[in-house]
């Protein structure tokens, strides 16, 4: 099998009222965690990688390159996306042309005009070559590769606008961060969710910050139309634990655990887990036989 463009497995999902876990690879060790984990349960995925992590993994042609040779040496046989998070509109032309599969157009911090002429000429250039494309409307919260936003709510009639350009699946602000949810935060604005649903005439949407939401509001927001949700900081987090655990017991000292095969081990490990967790949660688990 090759990598597929996402717009297929969104389809589906939104058919069938569940999400595609879209988790971000920041290295060689989280593709392959992501792929076991998504193999095992029979779950179809989005993996994503932004132009600040491509950058760490030596830019967008080694990410193609080596999800595409982990997907073939591992056997995969569940349909994977590659898809790029947050692009500029020079990223998304680039990853187009590297061979990603998928590619967000972030234009949130423009003025709508902007956005949706943006949005235009990134959508009209990756279907011509049968890549699918999420646009954005509102910004989510918190910071990602350096581009902040207070996570204010999208305008419903702005979602139309670009829903109506011919986007595959849109992300919209409903009260969602990048990052760690602080102990004050007021909850996903189902309220708002409704309105841009109507508006987008049930165009698959995009739940961004993922990682921390509970899984009650997770369920609800799948219930409304979101089809994608992205996870990052979860599986981040999970794997700094493990590996902290695993020298604070001096076991990196033991013999060779300092070997990076042993030493990541644990990491891995939970990420994998909590990988498989999420995918139970968003309700995709074994939608890939």
């Amino acid at each position: 099998m090759v990598l597929v463009s996402a717009k297929e497995m969104i389809d589906k999902a939104h058919a069938g009222h569940y999400a595609i876990p879209a988790f971000n690879t920041n290295n060689l060790e989280w593709t392959k965690c992501i792929l076991k984990a998504c193999e095992e349960s029979k779950s179809p995925v989005i993996i994503q990688a932004s132009e600040g992590a491509a950058k760490y993994m030596g830019g967008y042609k080694m990410v193609v390159d080596m999800v595409r040779d982990l997907h073939d040496s591992m056997g995969i046989t569940i349909p994977v996306a590659l898809h790029l998070d947050h692009g500029t509109y020079e990223g998304a032309k680039a990853c187009i042309e590297a061979g990603f599969t998928s590619v967000m157009f972030d234009g949130s911090h423009y003025d709508i005009e902007e956005n949706i002429e943006k949005s235009k000429e990134i959508i009209a250039l990756a279907h011509s070559v049968g890549v699918s494309v999420e646009c954005e409307v509102g910004g989510i919260g918190g910071v990602e590769d350096g581009v902040a936003s207070n996570g204010e709510l999208a305008d419903p009639a702005e979602c139309k606008a670009v829903a109506d350009l011919g986007v595959d699946f849109l992300a919209a602000g409903i009260g969602n961060i990048h990052g760690k949810y602080p102990a004050n935060w007021a909850g996903l604005n189902f309220e708002r969710l409704n309105e841009i649903n109507e508006a987008v005439n049930g165009k698959p949407l995009v739940l961004h910050g993922g990682s921390g939401i509970p899984f009650e509001q997770t369920s609800k927001s799948i219930e409304m139309g979101v089809s994608k949700i992205n996870v990052n900081t979860e599986l981040q987090l999970v794997f700094a634990d493990a590996t902290r655990k695993y020298i604070e017991a001096g076991k990196d000292i033991e013999g060779k655990g300092y070997d990076p095969r042993k030493l990541l081990k644990p990491g891995c490990d939970a990420i994998v887990a909590k990988a498989k967790e999420l995918i139970k949660a968003f309700g995709s688990e074994g939608k890939a036989e």
